[in-house]
């Protein structure tokens, strides 16, 4: 049930999704007032891969949000699959990532945020921005700082002039859970000549499928098609949820901020659902960003944000030259299969656990692999 509306607050943050209840969340752990609207009617739902890094869990725990397998389910690591060759590595050295519905992450995140004392408003709509605050249909909140999170459409992007110098390369995704036993501990990737397949168990009992494609007729039954090693695990199995799409892409803006309002999540950029590093890379903005609010240094916050955007983006690219070629996918599978410490290595740099100078010559020793395998 949505609460009493305020009449001012230090926070206003537009948009309830994980972004937003992170920025709520991290800006109460700063002692701001907080105030969250969003127009949806909780928990919010989204296609995604539903799978968190261990990056993102360590981002999630600074929220002070400790995830158990009441949740969740656990994997050990990411796992390439092609047409006839796979490849995997497990994650660093006692860390681990977990899988769960984003309904669940939703509950467990709005829990956080309430028993912190944001002010939450669901079933609001929010009409406009100006100088004076937040307009919504039940009046005007007086806000210090107004917050976008309202995803890769963000109003509040263009209401506060941020979308000049954006650029977006859109993919069209789509995702449905599937009643079947788990088959791997591994997030897998399915690499196909159209598309992209995710599978990650959440469950005992249920793993979540998601699908990537730059064609926007492209659907899940037709990447199950396109990906006959992931179709053939399903076989039989029943859908438990029905398929919802999303555009997924990379996306950067020339800033982030403006005046008093700042962008965080989607609204404020974005990298492609490839990386399993949407989610992660909104956490650790929030966290910065309160430190922000609370100072009112926004420099900081656009530097630190660009930053942040460093490494998934370059990931992102990385991986997205496989896309549609399955010559190189095939090639570099053979040295991963080959060298698995080339993998192991890209993964550490992948979660954080390594820089890329750490990997330059692992990057040497796949591009030679390639060019004689």
């Amino acid at each position: 049930m949505s609460q009493r509306v305020p009449d001012t607050t230090d926070v206003f943050v537009i948009g309830g999704g994980p972004a937003g209840l992170a920025a709520a969340i991290t800006a109460r752990q700063r002692g701001l007032s907080v105030v969250v609207a969003d127009g949806a009617q909780p928990p919010v739902d989204k296609a995604c891969g539903e799978g968190l890094l261990p990056d993102a869990l360590a981002a999630l725990e600074r929220l002070g949000i400790h995830l158990s397998a009441t949740y969740a389910h656990p994997f050990c690591g990411i796992r390439f699959v092609g047409s006839t060759l796979s490849a995997d590595a497990p994650f660093p050295a006692k860390s681990y990532g977990l899988s769960l519905r984003r309904t669940a992450l939703h509950r467990v995140m709005m829990e956080r945020a309430s028993q912190l004392g944001a002010v939450l408003l669901w079933q609001t709509a929010v009409t406009g921005i100006s100088s004076d605050g937040v307009h919504t249909g039940k009046g005007l909140v007086s806000a210090r700082w107004i917050v976008g999170a309202d995803g890769c459409n963000s109003r509040v992007r263009h209401w506060a002039g941020l979308d000049r110098g954006s650029r977006f390369r859109y993919r069209y995704a789509f995702r449905r859970h599937y009643r079947v036993a788990p088959w791997s501990d591994f997030m897998e990737v399915y690499w196909g000549d159209r598309c992209q397949g995710y599978a990650t168990a959440v469950s005992g009992d249920q793993v979540c499928v998601a699908l990537a494609s730059h064609d926007p007729d492209f659907r899940l039954e037709d990447g199950l098609r396109a990906l006959p090693r992931l179709g053939a695990r399903l076989a039989g199995a029943e859908p438990a949820s029905a398929e919802r799409g999303a555009l997924t892409g990379n996306r950067t803006l020339r800033q982030v901020r403006r005046n008093n309002v700042v962008l965080i999540g989607d609204a404020s950029g974005m990298v492609d659902a490839i990386t399993g590093e949407g989610l992660g890379l909104a956490f650790r903005q929030a966290v910065v960003l309160a430190e922000c609010l609370a100072s009112g240094d926004m420099a900081r916050y656009q530097a630190l944000h660009w930053r942040f955007a460093l490494r998934p983006l370059w990931m992102a690219r990385l991986m997205l030259t496989l896309d549609g070629r399955p010559r190189l996918q095939h090639r570099t599978l053979q040295v991963f299969q080959k060298r698995p410490e080339v993998f192991q290595h890209l993964l550490e740099l992948h979660v954080g656990a390594a820089s890329p100078l750490d990997v330059a010559l692992d990057g040497l020793t796949l591009g030679w692999g390639l060019l004689t395998a």
